[in-house]
């Protein structure tokens, strides 16, 4: 199934490509090698709670309208650039994809409980003891 939602969120991309700034020396003012990927997120059918936690990692990633971009110019070449940008789409959709584990509620046993409310009245007892000293 994730097979399946990742190859759509492939096949529905849109690439733009611009001129890179960094690495390149002249080559970066001739050649548009930096690639802006785009991903509509709400046309790939994703179950409410993927989608909620591709939202959460995408962060500003992620505009309004559901679009996933990714703006990806590490390396000198643009095919490079868009293999990197089609990658990391696959690693933010794959990390979407697993279900987090729920949170088991810690136990504390009767002894730990004791210990817990004599370190309370402890620290109580040092916090009521400060604060103005009085001359009486």
């Amino acid at each position: 199934m994730s097979g399946d939602i990742i190859a759509r969120a492939l096949a529905s991309v849109s690439e733009t490509f611009m001129a890179a700034s960094g690495p390149g020396g002249q080559n970066v003012n001739k050649v548009s090698s930096a690639v802006h990927l785009r991903c509509n997120a709400g046309a790939l059918g994703l179950h409410p709670a993927v989608l909620r936690r591709l939202k959460t990692l995408a962060g500003s990633k992620m505009t309004a309208n559901g679009e996933i971009v990714i703006a990806a110019r590490r390396y000198r070449t643009q095919e490079m650039n868009r293999a990197d940008a089609r990658e990391r789409l696959v690693q933010l959709l794959e990390k979407a994809l697993i279900e987090p584990e729920p949170r088991k509620k810690s136990r504390l046993n009767r002894v730990g409980k004791v210990q817990r409310l004599k370190s309370k009245k402890v620290r109580g007892a040092v916090k009521a003891n400060r604060g103005k000293v009085r001359l009486d």
